[in-house]
C-alpha cells in the first residue's frame, strides 16, 4: 500500500517519519536499537535506513530493516543508491526489498565512496538517480517510491535550475514523493516548493529537518549538502559554546520553530533526520506537543490519547 502524505485542507495529519543509519558495531547497534525503542511511543508512519556509500552498509540495511520491521512494527524505507552495483545486482537487492516486506524505497544516486572526490559509474551500473527510479518502477510496479530534493540546490549542479531539471526528470520516471536535504531557514524550502510547482512536480514535498547537536557537525554537514546556516542561528549556537551552554539545546529551539511554522502552512509530512540519537527528537516532539501546531499533528498518536 502506497504511503499516505497529508494534502492542505483534508484535515489528515501530517506524516511524521525518521530516519536511521546502520550501525557499524555492537555498540552502535545496541543505540540504535534503544533509539527505536524510545521513539517508538511517537508512532512514526514509517522510518527511513540509510544505504552506506559504495553499497558498504548494504547487508546491515537489509538487516536493520528487518529488525526495525519485526522488534518495533515500523513501516520501514530502505535507501538504495546507484554507488558501487551493476543492474543486475541492484535487480536483485530490490527484490530483497520487496521479500522483506518493503512496500517502499527510497532511490538515491549515492555519495561518492570514502576516499574518492566525485562519484563513478559502476561499470554496468547506473549514472543519475532518474535510472534508479525508472529500475524500481520496472521490477516493482507497486512500490511506493522517494527520492531526494535540495532546497539550497544540489552542491555539484551549476545552478537551482539545473538541479530542478535534473529532479523534474526523477520525477517522470516515476517517483512518487521528495524528501529534502536539511535546511535551516523555511524561505529556501517555500522558495523550493514554489519552484517546483512552476516546473510541474505536483508530488509531495516533505521537509527534512535536523536538530543541531554541534556547531562543527552542522558546519560540515551543510557544506557537504550545500545547506547554509543562518546568521542568527550560528551566533546563538557560538553564544552557548562561549558560555559552556548546551549547543543541543539551541538546535532543538531552532528546529522547532522551524516545525511549528512548517506545520501552521500545511506541509504534507516531516522527516527527522535523528543520527541514531533519541533525546533531540524526544525533547522536539514533547515541546511541540504543548504547542497548538503540535496538537493536531500528534494527536493520532497514541502517546496523545
Amino acid at each position: 500500500m502506497k504511503l499516505s502524505f497529508a494534502k492542505p485542507a483534508t484535515g489528515q495529519a501530517p506524516l511524521l517519519s525518521f530516519e536511521f543509519f546502520p550501525p557499524k558495531d555492537e555498540k552502535a547497534a545496541e543505540q540504535l536499537l534503544e533509539t527505536a525503542e524510545a521513539l517508538s511511543e511517537f508512532a512514526p508512519d514509517f522510518v527511513s535506513i540509510t544505504y552506506g556509500a559504495g553499497g558498504g552498509t548494504r547487508s546491515r540495511t537489509l538487516e536493520y530493516t528487518k529488525r526495525l520491521s519485526n522488534q518495533f512494527g515500523f513501516r520501514v524505507l530502505p535507501h538504495l543508491t546507484c554507488v558501487g552495483h551493476t543492474r543486475e545486482e541492484l535487480i536483485e537487492i530490490i527484490h530483497d526489498f520487496k521479500a522483506a516486506g518493503c512496500t517502499q524505497i527510497m532511490a538515491l544516486r549515492g555519495d561518492a565512496p570514502k576516499g574518492a572526490t566525485e562519484f563513478e559509474q559502476h561499470p554496468g551500473g547506473f549514472r543519475y538517480a532518474s535510472d534508479l527510479v525508472r529500475l524500481i518502477r520496472e521490477v516493482y510496479p507497486e512500490c511506493t517510491i522517494g527520492v531526494g530534493g535540495y532546497p539550497e540546490g544540489h552542491p555539484e549542479a551549476p545552478d537551482l535550475k539545473t538541479d530542478l531539471e535534473n529532479l523534474k526528470i526523477k520525477v517522470d520516471a516515476g517517483a512518487d514523493f521528495i524528501t529534502t536535504q536539511l535546511f535551516y531557514d523555511n524561505a529556501d524550502y517555500f522558495r523550493f516548493v514554489e519552484a517546483c510547482r512552476a516546473k510541474g512536480i505536483h508530488i509531495p514535498i516533505v521537509p527534512g529537518l535536523m536538530s543541531i547537536l554541534s556547531r562543527a557537525q552542522a558546519k560540515r554537514f551543510c557544506k557537504l549538502c550545500g545547506a547554509a546556516i543562518p546568521q542568527a542561528l550560528d551566533e546563538a549556537l557560538a553564544a552557548a559554546e562561549a558560555n559552556g551552554d548546551p549547543v543541543e539545546n539551541v538546535g532543538v529551539d531552532w528546529t522547532l520553530a522551524q516545525l511549528k511554522a512548517l506545520l501552521k502552512a500545511g506541509i504534507p509530512g516531516v522527516h527527522l533526520y535523528i543520527l541514531n540519537r533519541s533525546a533531540p527528537a524526544q525533547r522536539l516532539l514533547n515541546m511541540l506537543r504543548e504547542s497548538d501546531e503540535g496538537a493536531a499533528f500528534l494527536k493520532t498518536h497514541p502517546c496523545q490519547s
